[in-house]
């Protein structure tokens, strides 16, 4: 470190993750381009051509599915129309995907029903494509949103980073504020007013959070099952032991964002203008998502500070982000250490599958304990003996 910055290019222990490149799909963004262009034909009136161009892929964030950038110009009535669209594109499932299906069709819908329902700013889905023959996978178009993106790769909290880390302070809680109260606005869709019966893991419990963390068991299983994580186990037993009271020690179920966290907004002077990616979308606790959008920026923030940057240490605090959402919500939100550890345990997980993907293209290296292959490993193991709840302002 040094005036301020940190050089790395690489955290992790002995996994060694890439933190400024991390490959998304080995796809030919000109090649998907053409194809879609020519499959616009369809939903463009009778004999119209959509010309396809300013084809790109967005940097910074995104492990799962694949998101393509376009714009596209045909004629209309005689007159020249000119849109910008995004993609939504079923990643490689041969190339060691984040998870082990992605259900475009649910997260189509599930963003026309927040569209439709709230006034969280969720971006305008346009047509859904269910035949991998298209463009070699399933996909879905939406209409494409503008603002900035706190990046993931090179984190946010990092020095110098990008616009977020150069903020000021009162800019910085401006953002948190508005994100928080987007997810106010989400948590409006309830199952009393609302069909979210797609949404409901089919999994036994007798409680949402119940059925929830069910398909995060199995999503384990489906993750580790080559090479069991002792740790990852042992989080998960902690997990289940530990399971909040439903009603009690958590609010009632609500659509849940699923990935709830500010990679995954837009945002235009600091404030929310777009809510982004859905694949995690389901029916939980409020205290869930809460749990993943504080804990999601913790993730970068302690990375930022093992490798000795100051970060952005009051950003996303507990204590703040609960009372922002009582405050825009009029709703008592439940202690947040166990979804905070929900959140860290599953993101656990995921950060396996992603480092297994990193060995695969060449960035990262495969170590011989497979716990090291979880870059927070210290982390889950400090929640798991308590040292880890002293650091947090709860």
């Amino acid at each position: 470190m040094a005036d301020g910055t940190i050089d790395a290019e690489r955290v992790g222990g002995a996994a060694k993750l890439s933190t400024d490149k991390i490959t998304t799909t080995t796809r030919d963004p000109n090649e998907l381009g053409r194809r879609i262009g020519a499959w616009m034909t369809a939903w463009l009136p009778q004999g119209t051509t959509a010309e396809v161009y300013d084809v790109a892929k967005p940097e910074g964030n995104g492990m799962s599915s694949e998101t393509l950038l376009y714009s596209a110009r045909w004629i209309e009535d005689g007159t020249p129309v000119q849109r910008r669209f995004v993609a939504r594109i079923e990643p490689e499932l041969d190339k060691v995907p984040i998870f082990p299906s992605y259900d475009l069709r649910l997260q189509f819908d599930v963003m026309a029903l927040v569209g439709a329902a709230t006034e969280a700013p969720v971006p305008e889905v346009l047509w859904f494509e269910a035949d991998g023959a298209v463009i070699g996978a399933p996909f879905f178009v939406m209409a494409r949103s503008e603002g900035e993106v706190p990046p993931d790769v090179m984190p946010y909290t990092f020095p110098d980073s990008c616009w977020l880390s150069h903020a000021s302070t009162a800019d910085q809680m401006r953002l948190q504020c508005s994100a928080v109260e987007a997810l106010v606005g989400i948590h409006q869709v309830t199952p009393e007013v609302h069909d979210l019966d797609f949404l409901v893991p089919d999994q036994p419990g007798a409680t949402s959070l119940e059925r929830h963390l069910g398909g995060w068991e199995d999503y384990l299983e489906w993750a580790t099952a080559d090479d069991r994580s002792p740790l990852l186990d042992e989080c998960f037993a902690w997990l289940r032991a530990n399971l909040p009271e439903e009603g009690g020690d958590t609010g009632a179920p609500r659509l849940s964002w699923g990935d709830a966290r500010i990679g995954n907004m837009m945002f235009v002077d600091f404030e929310v203008a777009a809510v982004l990616d859905w694949e995690m979308a389901s029916v939980a606790p409020p205290e869930v998502d809460l749990g993943w959008m504080v804990y999601l920026h913790r993730f970068f923030q302690d990375i930022t500070t093992d490798l000795g940057a100051d970060g952005m240490a009051e950003f996303m605090r507990p204590v703040d982000v609960v009372s922002t959402y009582e405050a825009a919500s009029g709703r008592r939100v439940g202690d947040l250490r166990w979804h905070i550890a929900y959140a860290a345990m599953r993101h656990g997980v995921i950060m396996r599958r992603v480092t297994e993907r990193g060995v695969l293209f060449g960035e990262a290296e495969r170590p011989a304990d497979a716990d090291d292959m979880i870059i927070h490993r210290a982390t889950l193991s400090g929640m798991l003996d308590g040292t880890y709840w002293q650091t947090l302002a709860l």
